[in-house]
């Protein structure tokens, strides 16, 4: 069973970085392990994550044959974003599965769809990152066209510039989920795709962090559901720019460092380009999962 790093809250001090352990039953705080390697080191995950490879698989050992002073109640705990609020911008792919490109050209009346001959980059806000069950604002008189899409996350470990493809995953510390909401009516009238993507809390994260070591998340199943009604279902091998291009493009002349969240594009099955379309409402309960990590469950809530 992978292991599962979290955020976690419980009332008792600030957000802390721990693993469900038992089938989710119980967590295991990290920053109470009495001694070791992560003793002092791991308050929360971004330390985690600097702490380099060695805590990494101190916490991975932990978890596998956990302390029992630093076990408790996970029905007792709050699961928050992975990372709360990410040191900078969240990187993003778009366009990145051929189906959605196609799917996204004919709502423009394009029936002849290209590859991109490049990633197309773009950012959603820190201050957007929400937890799993934590409610997306429907953004009504905002967006008429909020969408959902759901996404393998990497999350960077090692800090890098220039990355060749064939050392990129040397930089991965671990995968999570990610839904990329958007506004589709915003992304089309400002061009540039940050407005429509970077709405208030727009940007559900987790449920938590699987080493990257413990998944081959080159080629596993993704898929949405809302209200239980499957939309997506596809591959991450179906990337037309897998992890490794993602990271050598994302680093030609720019350092990744440790924490950053890259999110690497949606499959086809978004719902402005149902027909008719099928945008998100207040009260839709969207479950994005990706499988070897888990899902991530929001629900659509009137307001923001």
């Amino acid at each position: 069973m992978a292991t599962k790093l979290v955020t976690f809250e419980d009332g008792k001090g600030p957000p802390r970085a721990g693993a469900l352990i038992d089938d989710g039953r119980r967590l295991l705080d990290l920053a109470a392990v009495p001694s070791g390697p992560l003793s002092g080191r791991a308050p929360d995950m971004l330390s985690l994550i600097e702490a380099g490879p060695a805590a990494l698989e101190a916490a991975r050992a932990l978890a596998a044959d956990p302390p029992s002073a630093a076990v408790l109640d996970a029905g007792a705990a709050r699961l928050l974003a992975p990372i709360p609020r990410p040191r900078r911008n969240v990187f993003c792919v778009g366009r990145n599965y051929m189906d959605h490109v196609a799917e996204g050209d004919r709502t423009r009346g394009i029936e002849k769809s290209e590859l991109p001959k490049y990633p197309q980059f773009f950012t959603k806000a820190p201050e957007c990152v929400i937890g799993p069950d934590e409610a997306i604002p429907d953004h009504a008189g905002t967006t008429q066209w909020l969408d959902y899409e759901v996404e393998l996350a990497v999350v960077i470990g090692r800090e890098g510039r220039d990355i060749p493809a064939e050392r990129a995953l040397d930089h991965v510390w671990g995968w999570t989920v990610a839904n990329d909401v958007t506004g589709r009516d915003l992304q089309r009238r400002y061009g540039q795709w940050f407005k429509g993507k970077s709405l208030d809390r727009s940007c559900p994260l987790g449920p938590w962090i699987v080493p990257a070591a413990e998944l081959d998340a080159l080629d596993t199943g993704i898929r949405c559901r809302v209200n239980g009604e499957t939309r997506q279902d596809s591959r991450t091998g179906k990337m037309i720019f897998d992890v490794r291009e993602i990271i050598r493009h994302l680093s030609v002349g720019f350092t990744l460092r440790p924490g950053d969240v890259v999110m690497t594009g949606t499959p086809e099955g978004v719902g402005y380009a149902m027909q008719p379309p099928r945008t998100l409402k207040d009260g839709d309960v969207v479950e994005c999962e990706i499988d070897g990590i888990g899902t991530l469950r929001n629900t659509v809530r009137a307001g923001g």
